[in-house]
């Protein structure tokens, strides 16, 4: 099927300033007029995933939306899940501008944002503005000058609990510095302990997922599996940009710092996910982003180990007909299979993908 997004309108969005062009994407998705993807409520996707139904696995990954602002857009589209954030305790503008850069011959994007976003209050009237529909995750952060990172991660949890379906613990964005230390094992257990202080406070069960980096040694990725073994999360997210710059043809912009998204990161995130999924064992959710280019890819995922796929770069090549082809890509996987949910595609390639170096 042609894909008019990349004939015809990708040209002229590509002539735009990267963080132009994504305001201009997210007021059209907020508008609420473009077309749902077909597959988007087959019943064959459906799926129970941390006590929570999902019409579907196909998520948008937190940073597309992260004050808010085109969540209804974005469930119309026909997402399962919307993830917005990061959001930090405070409003912060991020990192000085130019801070999005598009390799276009690799199809991949180099982002330091840094946390940009307008803070807690904000976005927490946005949540309670809206008619609940579609499951929400709110992705949380803590603030650069931040005296307390773990207080600001707990205050998040505080001000969410009640207004998410979930919340996701970003302490893997490499773009606020020192921030990707709150993985390391003694650091992350002070931060699991806080969080799920902070969770039976609000008394409301909202699952929790923390959400790792996929520049890990195997010791690394052992460590954290510990502390999660060792904890109440409900989950993981495998995984957030990378600072690998391995085998890309733009030179140019790949000297630029900051994380590297994209269809170079789906083999790396990939081979994570299933190494994750063999630690965790069949039980726990896992939600895996990084790289889904194809509609193809996306089922790679869960065959490689995920319960739930989240998409956002591969967007900015693909345009939203990424959405349905992935819902549909994974309806063929099954069919190929001669399986009939998603729980039996899941895992069918951990092995093969678990033996590939990440």
């Amino acid at each position: 099927m042609v894909n008019l997004f990349k004939c015809a309108a990708r040209p002229a969005v590509f002539a735009l300033d990267p963080e132009i062009a994504h305001g201009l994407t997210l007021k059209g998705i907020a508008s609420g007029l473009l077309p749902r993807a077909r597959h988007a409520d087959d019943k064959r996707l459906a799926i129970r995933a941390a006590g929570l139904s999902f019409r579907n696995p196909l998520g948008v990954a937190a940073g597309l939306d992260k004050n808010g602002e085109a969540i209804d857009g974005l469930v119309k589209l026909g997402f399962g899940h919307v993830e917005v954030g990061t959001v930090t305790p405070r409003p912060q503008p991020g990192s000085p501008k130019p801070r999005l850069f598009r390799l276009v011959k690799d199809e991949a994007v180099i982002n330091r944002m840094g946390f940009n976003n307008e803070g807690h209050d904000a976005l927490a009237a946005r949540l309670d503005a809206r008619r609940k529909q579609g499951i929400v995750g709110v992705n949380i952060g803590a603030n650069k000058d931040s005296d307390d990172r773990i207080a600001d991660y707990a205050a998040g949890v505080a001000r969410f609990a009640a207004r998410a379906d979930y919340l996701a613990v970003n302490i893997s964005s490499p773009n606020t510095p020192g921030l990707r230390n709150l993985q390391a094992r003694e650091q992350l257990a002070r931060l699991l302990g806080a969080i799920a202080e902070e969770r039976e406070k609000a008394a409301t069960g909202t699952p929790v997922f923390l959400k790792i980096a996929p520049d890990l040694t195997e010791e690394g990725l052992d460590d954290i599996v510990a502390e999660i073994r060792a904890s109440t999360l409900d989950g993981v997210i495998v995984s957030n940009t990378t600072l690998a710059r391995d085998g890309l043809v733009d030179q140019r912009q790949a000297g630029e710092a900051g994380g590297l998204s994209g269809a170079p990161l789906f083999e790396r995130s990939t081979a994570l996910l299933a190494r994750m999924r063999q630690r965790l064992g069949p039980e726990a959710v896992i939600i895996g982003v990084g790289g889904v280019s194809t509609g193809e890819r996306a089922a790679e995922k869960i065959r490689a180990g995920a319960d739930l796929v989240q998409i956002y770069s591969g967007m900015v090549y693909e345009g939203f007909d990424l959405v349905e082809a992935s819902l549909k890509a994974m309806v063929t996987a099954m069919e190929r299979m001669g399986v009939s949910s998603l729980a039996q595609l899941r895992d069918s390639s951990v092995e093969e993908w678990a033996r590939k170096p990440f």
